[in-house]
Parts: structure tokens; sequence; C-alpha cells
């Protein structure tokens, strides 16, 4: 072919030429023969050559049997194109058949296409980072939005113990006066010529101070206070790591029997009103995870489930693992969710809660913390008999390739 692509017969020419004006990439359209039918001004500058004048191009020249093959079959292909003085070309190579059978090539110089390429990545991975930091500050929003909601009951928690230690540390507080001053009588006892003569006496006052009730009521009055201080450092400890942030925090191998205790700990007072607890635990093994954020789900599931119980109603807790899953199921006796809501309940911001009850971001949040380990939720409810949420983990991460 020796003319130029300009005058090489077209059918629709003016509409060709007009896209091709319009790109900053170098477009040339083939026929089913192989033989050059359109090529703008871009691809005449990038594949034009003193030796192969663009017209004379042909597909065979530019694209192998095989990339012609694969462009017939998968509609597109794109690789680079060498030219012998050393000019590499990217190439996206499309196959058209709607009217006529035709080979749209898209040609850019290499080096530009592989800096744009870098800025597009650049961009991808600026705009990446923040949507990962807005996950963040959102989970951690409504992390902190939970707690706040449950800040009376956990006070209550904390207030409890405190309360009958405090009334205990009274009780002690007499019970050390009453033994320092049997102390005293026992020490100017021996201090006489004959102690002997004391014993009415510091039987009368052992009688008087009740001595030997102080001597049993002692140990537990001790017990029951330790286990004050210590239900308090559990929920203080509980709280703490739920409500961290896991930016910094490793995936890590975590036992999820505590993980639920540890979350029943905290929100018990919300529940304990109108639910009981009915909990099967099954054998699991450690299950490699981000403990903290599926303490968040764990919570989401079980405050729902208190929410969707009217009266009085029982809640279930249930674990178990098949080969190399794990899963946790929770479920009530509540209302039930009607059929048609079920497709919805994981969107942002949909609840069926009254307003103020609930973001509607609660199990939305659960459904992308499930997904980023890489396990899903399955959801049973039907209304009037409540419903029943299983989360499926695998006990670990696959490995990214």
């Amino acid at each position: 072919m020796s003319e130029s692509a300009d005058t090489v017969p077209q059918s629709p020419a003016s509409s060709l030429q007009a896209l091709g004006n319009l790109l900053n990439e170098g477009l040339l359209v083939f026929g089913a023969d192989g033989g050059l039918i359109h090529a703008n001004a871009v691809a005449h500058g990038l594949c034009g050559t003193r030796d192969l004048p663009i017209g004379n191009l042909t597909l065979d020249r530019l694209l192998s049997e095989d990339a012609r093959a694969q462009t017939r079959a998968g509609g597109a292909w794109q690789g680079v194109l060498s030219f012998e003085d050393s000019r590499d070309l990217a190439l996206r190579a499309i196959w058209c058949n709607e009217h006529e059978e035709r080979y749209v090539l898209i040609v850019q110089d290499h080096v530009g296409y592989r800096q744009e390429l870098q800025q597009r990545h650049t961009e991808l991975e600026q705009a990446h980072m923040r949507l990962t930091a807005t996950q963040e500050k959102l989970l951690q929003s409504e992390k902190m939005a939970s707690i706040g909601q449950l800040a009376a009951g956990v006070a209550h928690e904390i207030n409890n113990p405190i309360g009958y230690v405090h009334s205990n540390l009274g009780s002690l507080q007499e019970y050390l006066r009453s033994l320092f001053s049997l102390i005293d009588a026992y020490e100017r006892a021996l201090r006489l010529p004959d102690p002997k003569a004391m014993i009415a006496e510091i039987d009368g006052l052992r009688q008087r101070l009740d001595i030997d009730f102080i001597s049993q009521d002692l140990p537990q009055l001790m017990a029951e206070s330790r286990e004050g201080i210590e239900r308090v450092t559990r929920i203080v400890r509980d709280l703490k790591d739920f409500s961290r942030s896991d930016r910094d925090d490793a995936w890590k191998l975590a036992d999820l029997h505590a993980g639920l205790d540890s979350t029943l700990n905290i929100i018990w007072n919300e529940l304990k009103y109108k639910a009981a607890l009915e909990k099967s635990y099954g054998t699991l093994p450690r299950v490699q995870c981000l403990p903290s954020e599926l303490n968040q789900v764990f919570m989401n599931l079980l405050l729902n489930a208190g929410h969707a119980i009217g009266e009085r109603g029982v809640i279930t807790i249930a674990t178990g693992s098949t080969d190399d899953e794990v899963w946790v199921e929770v479920g009530d006796t509540g209302q039930g969710i009607p059929q048609e809501l079920l497709q919805r309940i994981f969107d942002p911001f949909f609840t069926t809660k009254p307003a103020g009850k609930g973001t509607g971001l609660g199990l939305s949040i659960s459904y992308s913390i499930v997904a980023k380990h890489h396990g899903r939720i399955d959801v049973d409810s039907r209304p009037g008999e409540g419903s029943r949420f299983r989360v499926v983990l695998p006990v670990r991460q696959p490995v990214e390739q």
C-alpha cells in the first residue's frame, strides 16, 4: 500500500477523523483483511517512519498472529510495540464487529504511558490511604458511640462492686479497731506478774466485741472485696481493649471465647434485665484476626439481639468449627426481620430502630470487618420467631500472593 492513510478509502471517514482529532493517543483502524483504514495525526507521528510510511503499515506488522487471536477471542489485547529504531509504544487492540469487522489500535509513547500509569497508581494509593483512614475513623467513632450509649450501664457495673468494696472497708475498719483493742488487752495481761488474772476481762472483751463473728466474717469480707476490685479491673481492661484503635495492632492468634466473654462483661448490664443468656461454646482453635475489631462485631450483634427483644426473651451464643473455619452465632427470640428488609440490613445508615436508638452503621461496619477477615455473615430471621446471625471466619488468613 503506497498511498497515505488520509487517501485510503473509508466509509465513516468524517467520524473517525473527528474522533482521532480528540485523542492524545495514536488511533489506527484496520479492516478484517489487515489493511489500514484510518490513522490520526498522533499515529502518524508515533508509527510512521521514512522507510515505512504509515500508509504501508499492515495489521500483521503491529500485531502477532497470537495477539490477533487473543483480540478476537477476548475483545481486547494490550502489550508493547517495539520498532527497529528502539522505540517502544504502549499498544491496546480492540476487536469491533458490530457493523463491520475492524481492529482498532490505540498507541501511546511507552515512556509517557509508564509515567501516566505511575501517576494514576500514586493517585490511587493516596485515595486508598484516605479511604482507609476514613474507615478507621468511622470504626473508632462507632466504637465510642456504642460505649457512649452503654455509659450508664458500664458506670453501674463499676459502681456496684465499688459500692460494696467501700462498705466492706468500713466494716474492716471496725473489725481492726476491735482486734487492736483485744491485742491491747493481751499486751497488758502479759505485763502483769500473773497474766491469768485478766482472763475474765479478756473473755468479756472478746464476747463484747464479738471476736468469733469477726474471725468468721473477715475472710469472706476480704474475698468479696478482692472479687469486686477484680471485676472493676476486668471491666476497665475490657473497655481499654475494646476502645483502642487497631491502626498499629497486628494480626494475631486469639481466643474468640475470651473476646466474647470480654464483650459480654461490658454490655451485660444492657442485656440482663430483658434477656436470659444461654451459651453453648464448642471447641475452637485460636483464630488469626484483629481481636478488638471482632469484639466490635460481637457487641453489635449482641446489642441488636437485646434491642430485638420486647419484654423478656432469650439470647443464645453458640460457637463451633468445621475443618479450616470457625463460626460464632448470636440468636434471639425477638421480633425478627421482615423478608423484604433482610437485603438491606447491611446497608450503611439503614436501621429499623426508632430515631435516636441507633446509627444504622453497626451491621454495615460488622459486615466490613468480617469481609476484611475473609469471612461472611449468614442471617436467618423470621418475623415473630427471632433472628440468628452466624459469623463464619477462616482459622488462618489466606497468604497474599
